[in-house]
């Protein structure tokens, strides 16, 4: 049983609550290991070096049942030292604020935050004041939040829009490195995943030596559908339970999903590594339904690739970067990594009942790999 720790919020008749990440359920904990790579120390996004992570969950009563979740690329003033960053689009039935720059720039400035449909807007302000209020942005008048959604509006009441933007500046400031809490948690503590309680899921890898030695790490906010599979075996129909499975249950939701790596690359070739993301997603069965926004954003924590705020008129960057025949490495550590992370937001996700009564069951782990 997980240890809980409550809390009340001052301001908010509101409960944050958080879950100790050591004592929860991981795929591995179970025999699952997808992949064939070795995963690193955490087995987490913050296995990249600098990548920190903080959650902020509500919950209330009967009807709230959601969060919000932030990734920080590193410790220091993210704004005055952009990290280089793309994003892939999978299927754009949703909301992913900002992208629009990353995709021309090339570059990510604020952490990027995770949370519900419906709080995209205090997502934006509560990233925008951090910013603002961050030492050395005195100056600065414009910021580009990036912020990203699902909808976990089946088990929270949505329309509440219970998040403040100060609940996104307490994410962003409690961020750490270590093992990441994971299942419903933050951005993840109201989602729903192929009809079983989704939520937050993480995972990494690290290539051999000979490949570079290079770290990526996965977080996902799983709320979609399809026909679960978990390291090739087929769940989905095990269980009954998939989509259109009697012409039922709906496929739609949706995922986010975060890709950091060390190692040096510009935004053409994170690109390309958050398009292999989907792969991990198909991997679980996933089939990025018309309803699903499945958007991808990956970015690079190298301290060489860092984009400074401000050069002179005659400064020029330098980088040196990975070569495309050098990626390959790098693509398969991203297809395990997110399968992982996916299959690790149903282990530790527990049962929840939400708004209108709506209840849904977490994945019955035990039941299908017991242990000796």
């Amino acid at each position: 049983m997980k240890k809980l720790i409550l809390f009340s919020m001052l301001f908010f008749p509101l409960v944050a609550l958080s879950l100790e990440a050591n004592a929860q359920a991981r795929a591995r904990d179970y025999g699952v290991s997808p992949g064939v790579m070795a995963p690193g120390n955490w087995n987490a996004i913050t296995d990249v070096k600098g990548v920190m992570v903080g959650h902020i969950s509500l919950v209330e009563g009967d009807n709230i049942r959601t969060g919000a979740t932030a990734i920080l690329p590193h410790g220091g003033n993210i704004f005055q030292q952009k990290v280089p960053g793309a994003v892939y689009i999978g299927n754009g039935f949703g909301k992913l604020a900002g992208s629009s720059q990353v995709q021309e720039l090339g570059n990510i400035e604020t952490p990027i935050v995770l949370t519900n449909t419906l709080n995209i807007a205090e997502g934006i302000i509560g990233s925008v004041e951090y910013t603002l209020s961050e030492p050395g942005n005195e100056q600065v008048k414009s910021v580009n939040a990036l912020v990203g959604e699902t909808n976990d509006g089946y088990l929270n009441d949505i329309r509440q829009r219970s998040l403040r933007p100060s609940h996104i500046r307490q994410a962003i400031v409690q961020a750490k490195s270590g093992p990441v809490e994971e299942g419903n948690i933050g951005a993840g503590t109201g989602t729903v995943c192929f009809g079983f309680k989704g939520g937050i899921g993480t995972a990494s890898r690290v290539l051999p030596k000979q490949l570079g030695g290079y770290t990526v790490g996965a977080l996902v906010q799983s709320n979609f559908g399809g026909v679960l599979q978990i390291d090739g075996r087929a769940l989905g129909e095990e269980l009954g339970q998939y989509a259109f499975h009697q012409q039922l249950e709906s496929a739609d939701g949706s995922c986010m999903i975060i890709i950091a790596t060390d190692a040096p690359l510009g935004a053409r070739n994170l690109e390309r590594m958050a398009k292999r993301a989907m792969l991990g997603l198909a991997k679980t069965g996933g089939i990025a339904s018309n309803g699903s926004g499945d958007y991808v954003i990956a970015f690079s924590t190298a301290e060489s690739m860092r984009i400074p705020y401000s050069l002179s008129s005659d400064e020029l960057l330098t980088q040196d970067q990975v070569a495309n025949d050098h990626m390959s490495g790098l693509f398969m550590a991203t297809i395990e990594a997110t399968e992982e992370a996916i299959i690790n937001s149903l282990f530790a996700a527990e049962d929840m009942t939400g708004f209108q009564g709506n209840k849904v069951r977490a994945l019955p782990v035990e039941t299908l790999y017991p242990k000796p």
